[in-house]
Parts: structure tokens; C-alpha cells; sequence
């Protein structure tokens, strides 16, 4: 095999080649898009996207599906508003208090996919159904304004072109490369989304994985939704509402396998980034906002074909 075909099967090298190239085309056409000031909007607006589509990844994972990444993640949000604002809660306390509430939200979620059995799809669309009315109905669509000074601080200090906010989400992103590579819970999440039947005949428990996916899953919904307040400066009920398909478009481009058992953390970090590129470029040339929906309808499905391609070449399928 060629190095130039080895290096087609590793899902990331086609999207470093991309960001590179995407960033060299957008400096020469954009001469504004170097600057310190634009690199730091970029890589700040990505800080919360990283987590989503890291909640997402974990249970495409397991070959199951977090409809409610983005309903969890506004719920958290404003439960995290509200002991702020109306309880008086220091940040010590409720941000444990929202971690905590995204992993709840994510053990529901687990136990009623394992103890009955229905597609992970189904309960998460009712899942987030619920969390969505329950936002709406304890904010009345007002949103939480006053956030510690600290809190707005962190979200809009940086050093240099790095946002602060961005340093959480490499540490996690750092943190699930060690999980899955090196921890046996991890190797375990990933056995059973490749093969779960000869993964519960080796003794791994379908409900600990398929219920540990999703807490962990809610967790860093719960984790986005925080940096998100510290972003916008105040808990809107809205938060989360446009996460959906970034969540799954990100790890599906960096090479995740819609059946389970394969995910790439660094492959979903690099798809964050590119999407970032290519919304910022269309920001910089004018270009209409809504095509990058079609933009990224149009990743996913070459995504989806290049995936294939590995699976079929590398001797998967």
C-alpha cells in the first residue's frame, strides 16, 4: 500500500490538508483573516461546539444516538442561571450543580434505552421534547442576566489569539484520547458498538456501557451549555437549540462509524475546526449565513461516502 493510500485511510489527514489549505486560500482572499482579533472570534466560537460534538460522539460510539444534546444542554443552561441569579449560588457550587444536572439528564436517557429496549433515537427525541418544555416553562423565555463578573470575564478574556475559553475543551478533548485509548471502561464502550453481542458474551454489561455513554454523553452537554453562558454573558433558554446537526456533523466528517465502535477524537476536533474555517471564510466574503447549512449537509454525506471508502479498502466491510 502507498504511503499516499495510507494516508487517505487515516481520518484526520484529509481534514489537516483541508484546514491548511482552506486557511492559506482564506488569507490570500481575506487579507483581515490573520488578525488577531478574527483568529480569536473563530477559535472562540468553536470552544462550545468542540463539547457538543464530543457529547454526540460518545454515543455514536456505542452505535446509539443523543437527540437531546441540545435540549439537555439548554436545560443545564438555565438551571445553571437560575442558582445564580435567583439563589445566589458562588460558581464553585453551580457549576458542579449543572455537571451534575447534564449527567442526570444523561442517566435518564441511559436506563430508559437499556431497560426497554427502544432505539436510543426514539427515547432522546422524548427526552428532549420534555427538557425543552421544562426550560421554556420555568424561564417563560426570559432569560437569566446577571452571571458573576468572573464568569463573563473568563468568556471574553484571551492571550493572544487564544480564548480561555478554548483551554477546557483541548483539556477534555486530551482526557476522552486517554479514555478510549487507554482506560478499560473506554476499550469497553467501543467493544460493544462494534459488536455487541460478542461483546455481552465476553461479560460486558449492555446497560453499564449503554447507560455510562449517555451520562458521559450529558456530562459534556452540560460542560457546553456552561461555556455557553460564560460565552453569551447570560443563560438564555435558547442555548442549545441550534446544536443538533453540528453535534453529529463533526464526528461523523472526523471518521466516526454511524454503527458504532469506531470514533475519532482527534478526526472530531480537526471537523470543528474545519467547520469553523469555512463558516468564518463565508463570514469574511459576504457570502449569505444559510448556505452553510447546505455546506454542511454536504460534508456529512462526503463524510459518510469517504468512510465508507476506508471501510471497504482498509478490508472492514
Amino acid at each position: 500500500m502507498t504511503l499516499f493510500r495510507r494516508l487517505l485511510l487515516v481520518e484526520w489527514s484529509g481534514l489537516a490538508v483541508a484546514i491548511l489549505l482552506g486557511a492559506l486560500a482564506l488569507s490570500v482572499i481575506a487579507p483581515n483573516f490573520l488578525t488577531e482579533f478574527n483568529l480569536y472570534v473563530m477559535l472562540r466560537s468553536l470552544s462550545v461546539g468542540l463539547l457538543v460534538a464530543f457529547a454526540q460522539m460518545v454515543t455514536l460510539g456505542v452505535g446509539q444516538m443523543n437527540i437531546a444534546v441540545g435540549a439537555l444542554g439548554g436545560l443545564t443552561a438555565i438551571i445553571f442561571g437560575a442558582t445564580i441569579e435567583l439563589y445566589g449560588f458562588p460558581l464553585l457550587l453551580a457549576i458542579p450543580l449543572a455537571l451534575a444536572i447534564g449527567a442526570l439528564g444523561g442517566l435518564i436517557n441511559g436506563l430508559l434505552t437499556a431497560r426497554t429496549g427502544v432505539n436510543a433515537f426514539i427515547i432522546t427525541l422524548a427526552t428532549a421534547s420534555a427538557f425543552t418544555g421544562i426550560n421554556f416553562g420555568i424561564t417563560g423565555s426570559i432569560p437569566f442576566y446577571k452571571m458573576p463578573a468572573s464568569l463573563v470575564a473568563f468568556g471574553d478574556h484571551h492571550l493572544g489569539a487564544m480564548p480561555y475559553l478554548l483551554v477546557a475543551p483541548l483539556i477534555v478533548a486530551f482526557l476522552l484520547g486517554l479514555f478510549f485509548s487507554r482506560a478499560a471502561p473506554g476499550r469497553e464502550l467501543l467493544a460493544f458498538g462494534g459488536n455487541p453481542q460478542a461483546a455481552e458474551l465476553s461479560g460486558i454489561s449492555r446497560e453499564r456501557v449503554v447507560v455510562s455513554a449517555h451520562v458521559l454523553s450529558g456530562l459534556l452537554a452540560a460542560a457546553a451549555a456552561v461555556l455557553a453562558v460564560a460565552q453569551l454573558g447570560s443563560a438564555q433558554p435558547t442555548i442549545g437549540a441550534d446544536w443538533l446537526l453540528l453535534s453529529f456533523a463533526a464526528p461523523i466528517i472526523g471518521g466516526a462509524a454511524l454503527t458504532g465502535g469506531h470514533i475519532s477524537v482527534l478526526g472530531t476536533l480537526f471537523a470543528v475546526l474545519l467547520l469553523g474555517l469555512i463558516q468564518n471564510g463565508m463570514v469574511l466574503a459576504k457570502v449569505d449565513p444559510y448556505w452553510v447549512q447546505f455546506v454542511l449537509g454536504a460534508l456529512i454525506l462526503a463524510a459518510v461516502g469517504l468512510n465508507r471508502w476506508r471501510a471497504v479498502n482498509s478490508g472492514v466491510a
